[in-house]
């Protein structure tokens, strides 16, 4: 007999496959925040961007770790420093306050990111 056996192979691929399906929707990163919801369009990144969230306790994180905010220039510098693409995706808390979302961008545009996005979620029809 000189044919290889392929079964265990296609069983174990199909195995990877489905927990890939089912862990895929679980990877969503950042910080778990209630979005406002409105109407735009969806922006087309090259690369993953980095996933900046504010709850609404004002807590400050960048992807899943807590950051303060007057750090958070340096660190977003430095996380920056050799890419060329600069780009963050902003996840804020609808309750928290105008003011204080803004002074986080501001400090995210004197780090040099040249691309800011905010996600929202989808209005409801």
């Amino acid at each position: 007999m000189g044919d290889i056996n392929v079964t265990p192979l296609v069983d174990v691929m199909l195995v990877l496959l489905i927990i890939f399906m089912v862990t895929a929707p679980m990877m969503m990163q950042g910080v778990n925040v209630n979005l406002p919801k409105t109407t735009t369009k969806y922006i087309k990144t090259k690369d993953e961007p980095l996933v900046l969230s504010i709850n609404k306790k004002r807590e400050v994180f960048l992807e899943n770790r807590r950051i303060d905010t007057e750090t958070l220039e340096i660190k977003i510098r430095k996380i920056f420093e050799n890419r060329r693409e600069k780009e963050i995706l902003l996840r804020a808390d609808k309750d928290v306050p105008y003011g204080f979302v803004i002074k986080v961008v501001a400090s995210v545009k004197r780090a040099g990111v040249n691309k800011l996005g905010m996600v929202t979620e989808p209005l409801e029809k």
